[in-house]
């Protein structure tokens, strides 16, 4: 997957009207637990093989094996055929956040850092704010300008 210079709201006007809405509103929200840190479009082919558009949000350096390194997002919002997901690269307690607290996060569906789910409304969005601020602060600090 490669970051592109690609308008994120015009990747969410293409979304399909049953998704549209529910992404501009996380998006919103992510944004304002995200500031200061970058959001931008990527796309490509994610580890499964599959074509992937995803807004990420805060870009950081992961260290691969043999010392080889990657950017990545600590954030990431995609629309996937039949649901959406955030995906949250952060730990705490050496738990991915999106597993430590999978049983407030509501009626969702959750992988190692994916939080998936069909409609809005099954998520608990205020224990989704808490995983944002834990991934917020685990960002490493932004140089000034």
């Amino acid at each position: 997957m490669n970051k592109t210079k690609n308008d994120i709201s015009t990747h969410i006007d293409s979304l399909p009207d049953e998704f549209r809405q529910s992404v501009r509103q996380l998006d919103k929200v992510i944004s304002e637990m995200m500031a200061g840190y970058s959001r931008v479009l990527w796309e490509g082919t994610l580890w499964g093989g599959t074509s992937q558009e995803i807004i990420g949000y805060g870009d950081y350096t992961i260290n691969l094996s043999r010392g080889k390194k990657s950017e990545w997002f600590m954030v990431g919002l995609a629309v996937q055929k039949n649901y959406i997901s955030i995906y949250v690269n952060a730990f705490e307690d050496q738990w991915y956040v999106a597993e430590k607290y999978r049983s407030q996060l509501g009626k969702v569906k959750i992988g190692k850092s994916s939080i998936s789910f069909k409609q809005l409304d099954d998520l608990n969005m205020e224990t989704l704010k808490k995983v944002l601020s834990i991934a917020r602060d685990s960002m490493p600090k932004q140089p000034s300008a």
